[in-house]
């Protein structure tokens, strides 16, 4: 059985297996050449050669036990014809989005589409360097994806009232998206990712009052089907404020938490698989702090089943070699 899974499933906490959200991607300068010569994100989503390339980058460099599949959440709503742009410095861009044509893509349609994503996790499993380690499939979570496709650019350059000014429009929206986000899950594992990690991004930017409809309910569905197919899932509901009460609702096998939450709250209680927390920005000081911050969360989650990971996606102005040092910590404390 692979650390990770060992770690999910016996709650082994002899050993604390680590990888990183977006250890593919812009900090690593094998990476950026092979963006400087694609400068269409989604059409190298689509590529399964560069993207499978790009997915086992940091494999090739550091002594991780997950290779997280080089895609993007909203390769989602790019499935179900809605256009989606990455624009260099600024983010996503959505087109305009058709509740009534939303309903009647096809299933073959949607696969299609996304084909070369499950050929990418396809070709990763071949390579003998993810042998005995996991591959992570993933998917937004419906909230967040509504998110966007309502908004049409990042929720933090707009009014999440915008959104929520129509609570039936959200609402159906994350029912048909449910539908999508389980034939995309379903195809994720058949091709080879042996962990789904459910991606809340804006799960903070929500009330109390619409937590139950619009995160609890819909991303507890997502994880009843995922385990239904024997996958263990991560939950990272990210900037959320009462994580207890999350995992109380939405019973993931692993909460992923963020850099905002205070990690000794965390260990009183919460008594499941606990995954990541370290700030990003500490891999961008000294090898001291690196080794102190991340010893922090080590003794913590001690006696408890723990995987080491960041409380958000690893910063591209980060220095390959730091994140060597506290894999190498980490792997060796």
């Amino acid at each position: 059985m692979t650390p990770i899974k060992n770690t999910i499933i016996n709650k082994n906490t002899t050993i604390s297996p680590i990888w990183f959200m977006r250890q593919a991607g812009r900090y690593l300068p094998e990476f950026r050449n092979i963006r400087e010569k694609n400068k269409n994100f989604i059409k190298l989503c689509l590529d399964s050669d560069l993207a499978s390339e790009i997915t086992l980058q940091p494999l090739n460099r550091f002594n991780l036990d997950a290779a997280i599949i080089f895609s993007d959440i909203l390769m989602v709503p790019y499935g179900l014809n809605q256009k989606v742009e990455f624009k260099k410095n600024f983010g996503p861009t959505l087109g305009n989005l058709n509740m009534n044509n939303l309903s009647k893509i096809s299933e073959n349609d949607f696969k299609k589409k996304l084909n070369p994503i499950y050929k990418l996790i396809q070709k990763t499993k071949l390579n003998n360097i993810t042998k005995n380690k996991d591959i992570i499939g993933f998917i937004g979570a419906p909230w967040t994806l509504a998110l966007y496709m309502i908004n049409k650019i990042s929720p933090k350059k707009n009014e999440i009232n915008n959104v929520l000014n129509d609570l039936n429009k959200v609402k159906d929206l994350i029912q048909i998206l449910n539908k999508y986000l389980k034939i995309h899950i379903l195809n994720q594992v058949e091709n080879g990712a042996s962990i789904i990690q459910i991606f809340d991004s804006w799960a903070g930017l929500l009330d109390d009052k619409h937590l139950n409809d619009f995160v609890y309910s819909p991303t507890s569905e997502l994880v009843t089907f995922t385990k239904s197919l024997n996958i263990p899932v991560i939950c990272f509901p990210r900037g959320i404020k009462n994580y207890k009460n999350y995992c109380e609702e939405v019973n993931p096998d692993v909460i992923n938490i963020d850099y905002e939450i205070d990690p000794h709250k965390i260990k009183k209680d919460i008594n499941i698989c606990v995954q990541g927390g370290l700030d990003p920005k500490i891999l961008l000081t000294n090898k001291e702090n690196i080794k102190k911050e991340a010893k922090k969360y080590l003794d913590i989650f001690v006696d408890q089943p723990y995987i080491f990971n960041l409380g958000h996606g690893i910063l591209p102005e980060t220095n390959p070699d730091m994140v060597e040092y506290l894999v190498n910590f980490v792997k060796n404390y």
